[in-house]
């Protein structure tokens, strides 16, 4: 390792050569209280930002070992320094002139749900800080232009790191709210199977967003607050008791008038897969972790997914057991989303009528007087809600504006009524009594098959120049095959998706071997990506700035929707 005057006289040096004499900057220099390490220079200053990544020993950085001992903790702990130094880089982003992207500092911009994230990693062992981010190395047209980089280095990295990289630089009462808000969210998290409940949302929560394209929380928005039939209360340990509706397993329906707040439950209780930060209104809006939000997705790939639970005798005679298709109709989307989510290991499903395929989801008595049940493949997911949960183990949040069938299979009835939330089980179920259901006759399902064989790709396995490319949180791409992700709507942030293209890559020359099934190939990626990080995934190459966290359902959605995968 070099010192920092090392790296100073030889910035001094290179000035005014051609751009690629910024190369030999590669490597790390002392700072005393940190370490710089320039880990990839750009080719030239309109290319992709140079890669640097600053290292604090745990001993300087100084957090208390309790704050990143648990998981919880200590992913919120890098979520908080995170943001500290993001809010200090983005002032002194371009200070720094030149061509191209000379001057850019950048480092992860964090939303309102906290998720581990390369651009900011804490040793569990040691308390050692790494921070990863992206830099535009200065030039003239295409000459270096190293003082300006000296800024950079000497002048505005270092008032960055100090203030957000040290636990005495920092507000000492927010790092401590930030932790022990995450142990209480674990705990609440940790407690629900106890409790019997799938979800729960706490009283005094903020639901509506400021926007459609905003995740911050709207200012003056109707206060959550549970129906008192619903309520339960838990003891966290730190901020005490809290109360609020306890969403129970089972079947939920929840009902009420265009724009009173159904969807927006819904929304809240799919991103409560995720931890949130403080002042989100959402911090306490707790869902088990493996709720899977489904819908129709019309026009999606489909391979070899066992859909006859849902839909079978086909007119042209194909085999829904093994059922593939490369433009799949809603009704055939959203079943093969149900058993590809029971494949995932969901033990709750979110659902929303208004992104539902009607014909999938009910077919009403008249319907079924004038077309007889067996001219229709498609038994309603009305007919197996309750088999899910009393066989399966899955329960259903479903919203409901205009199907009041449902009322005679919910175990729980919500309405909606400007934003405040009503139990009307009893009524709604007096009212159905009044309208019975035909007599169904609906067989159980056979068990779905899940022993899908990914098959071997050797022109995958033997191209050594497989580009990843994503696009917001809707795609990634592969070389030239596409990912849609558009309607898989639990991604929270677009870094989660540059994860999954890696993992997709390393699956598909690792894994796809034609021995693993699809379930195999996920837990071998989650396995590996618990126990050696984003490291193992990158396959020794530079670990980039840009990864955040997914889960095991998400990973499953991606193999799901590669087009290119054979089985």
């Amino acid at each position: 390792m070099k010192s920092s005057e090392e790296l100073r006289n030889l910035l001094r040096k290179i000035d005014h050569r051609g751009y690629p004499a910024y190369k030999e900057v590669k490597g790390s220099y002392d700072f005393v209280s940190y370490m710089l390490s320039v880990d990839h220079v750009q080719g030239d200053p309109f290319a992709s930002p140079s890669k640097v990544s600053i290292h604090v020993k745990g001993a300087k950085a100084g957090f208390p070992a309790g704050y990143y001992a648990k998981a919880c903790m200590r992913t919120a702990l890098q979520d908080y320094i995170l943001r500290q130094f993001s809010a200090r880089i983005a002032k002194v982003s371009f200070q720094a002139k030149g061509s191209g992207k000379s001057g850019l500092m950048a480092v992860s911009r964090c939303g309102q749900e906290v998720l581990a994230r390369s651009a900011c990693e804490i040793s569990e062992r040691t308390g050692d800080v790494v921070v990863r981010m992206e830099v535009g190395f200065p030039a003239n047209g295409r000459t270096v232009n190293s003082g300006e980089l000296i800024k950079i280095f000497f002048d505005f990295m270092p008032g960055c790191v100090k203030g957000a990289l040290f636990y005495a630089s920092l507000n000492q009462k927010d790092v401590e709210r930030t932790v022990f808000l995450a142990e209480d969210q674990q705990y609440l998290r940790d407690a629900l199977p106890g409790m019997g409940l799938a979800a729960f949302v706490a009283n005094g929560s903020v639901l509506p967003r400021e926007s459609g394209i905003s995740g911050k929380p709207m200012k003056d928005a109707v206060r959550f607050c549970s129906p008192e039939s619903m309520e339960v209360s838990v003891t966290l340990p730190h901020c005490g008791e809290i109360r609020g509706m306890g969403i129970r397993k089972g079947v939920t329906l929840i009902v009420g008038g265009g724009y009173h707040g159904k969807s927006t439950l819904l929304k809240a209780l799919e991103l409560g897969v995720y931890h949130h930060i403080n002042g989100d209104g959402r911090e306490f809006v707790i869902t088990d972790d493996t709720a899977v939000k489904l819908r129709a997705e019309d026009g999606r790939s489909i391979k070899n997914v066992d859909i006859s639970m849902f839909i079978r005798n086909l007119p042209n005679g194909k085999d829904t057991k093994s059922f593939q298709t490369e433009d799949a109709s809603g009704s055939t989307s959203q079943a093969a989303n149900v058993v590809e989510a029971m494949e995932a290991g969901a033990r709750l499903f979110l659902i929303d009528e208004d992104t539902s395929a009607t014909n999938f989801m009910i077919r009403d008595e008249l319907m079924q007087r004038v077309v007889n049940r067996d001219a229709e493949p498609i038994i309603p997911f009305i007919d197996r809600i309750r088999e899910l949960y009393e066989r399966y183990g899955i329960s259903t949040v479903l919203v409901a504006g205009s199907c009041g069938s449902y009322f005679h299979k919910a175990d729980c009835i919500v309405q909606m009524n400007r934003y405040e939330p009503f139990e009307i089980t009893e009524l709604a179920k007096k009212e159905a009594a009044e309208f019975p259901m035909p007599n169904d006759g609906i067989e159980p399902a056979k068990e779905p098959g899940f022993a899908r064989i990914v098959k071997e790709n050797r022109a995958f396995c033997q191209n050594d120049r497989i580009k990843i490319k994503t696009t917001g949180r809707d795609t990634i791409s592969i070389d030239r095959d596409a990912i849609d992700l558009r309607y898989v709507e639990q991604l929270a942030d677009g870094e989660q998706l540059n994860l999954l293209g890696l993992l997709m890559k390393y699956a598909g020359r690792n894994l796809f071997d034609g021995k693993r099934s699809v379930v195999q190939i996920v837990d071998a990626l989650w396995d590996m990506l618990e126990k050696k990080g984003y490291a193992a995934v990158c396959q020794g190459s530079l670990v980039p700035c840009n990864l955040a966290s997914v889960r095991k359902q998400e990973i499953f959605a991606c193999v799901n929707r590669w087009r290119g995968i054979r089985l």
